[in-house]
């Protein structure tokens, strides 16, 4: 099968997400003491640690600076996130170089107009479905789930049946929790 799609997400070697609007619905919770709270979809982690256990590095660059993006980052054990970036192509640059990738071998999931500059960059550039008329137009693809409610798990179940490793992920995820 010579699908365009499944053409790039064989090249991804990095997943990289937004937060607001993506691992989440977008919406802010503010308790009476003003904090903020964020409700994460359990099947996107799962999505997320899949990847991981199939070799695929997971990244996340957000404009947010909230203590419980760094609380999530660390039960998923994602080891690469950037938070507070008003400027995520200064973290996207920081993350290429790190893992020394070129552009194709990234995907970027997004949903604002912040998202933009490196969903246009990146080898595969995803829009969830709730996603800004301008950040759908540039995506290469468009999610049927919204941000917040699976979106980002039909990224990596995507990823992960063109790299043909979802047994992979699956059994190095059963044998090394």
């Amino acid at each position: 099968m010579n699908n365009p799609l499944l053409e790039k997400a064989k090249q991804i070697k990095c997943v990289i997400s937004d937060v607001d609007g993506v691992l989440t619905d977008g919406l802010a919770y503010i308790d009476n003491q003003g904090n903020e709270l964020k409700a994460f979809n359990i099947q996107d982690g799962m999505g997320l640690k899949l990847l991981m256990h199939a070799g695929i590095e997971v990244a996340i660059i957000t404009t947010s600076l909230q203590p419980i993006i760094d609380k999530r980052m660390q039960q998923l054990g994602i080891q690469y996130y950037f938070t507070g970036q008003i400027d995520k192509q200064s973290a996207y640059q920081q993350l290429k170089d790190r893992l020394s990738l070129p552009d194709t071998a990234f995907a970027y999931i997004g949903d604002d107009l912040p998202d933009l500059a490196i969903i246009q960059q990146v080898g595969l550039g995803i829009a969830v479905s709730n996603a800004v008329r301008e950040v759908k137009e540039c995506a290469a693809w468009e999610t049927t789930a919204h941000g917040g409610r699976g979106a980002v798990r039909e990224v990596c179940d995507l990823i992960l049946y063109a790299q043909d490793k979802l047994q992979l992920a699956l059994n190095n995820y059963l044998r090394l929790g």
